[in-house]
Formats: C-alpha cells, sequence, structure tokens
C-alpha cells in the first residue's frame, strides 16, 4: 500500500485518524508546515491538490 501522494513535484505522506475518522496530510520535503485532512479518499486528494496551489501562490507572492 503506497500511502504517498504527488503533484506539480510535491508529495505529501497520508495517514488515516481511526478517532476522529478522518485522513489527513503533509505536505513533505519542504521547510514549510503544510497539511490538509478530508473524510474520504477522493476529497483528500482534492484537499491535496488545493493545498499544493496554495502553498504555490504563497511562495510566488512572497518571492
Amino acid at each position: 500500500m503506497k500511502n504517498l501522494l504527488q503533484y506539480k513535484g510535491y508529495k505529501a505522506r497520508i495517514f488515516f485518524s481511526a478517532e476522529d475518522i478522518v485522513f489527513y496530510g503533509k505536505l513533505i520535503d519542504i521547510n514549510d508546515l503544510v497539511i490538509f485532512e478530508a473524510k474520504s479518499v477522493k476529497q483528500l486528494k482534492s484537499a491535496f491538490y488545493q493545498s499544493v496551489d496554495d502553498y504555490i501562490e504563497t511562495l510566488e507572492e512572497i518571492c
């Protein structure tokens, strides 16, 4: 089983919280903290894509 997602060169490690019944993820290999969560795998992928797009947009605004 693979617990990584990739999009636009960014990777995220994926986890599941049985206590909260939620999937969540964290971008890896970056110097910032970017996390996301969702109730389904389909929603999680969408949240991941949105998080990456937001992160890229933020980096462009800062630089």
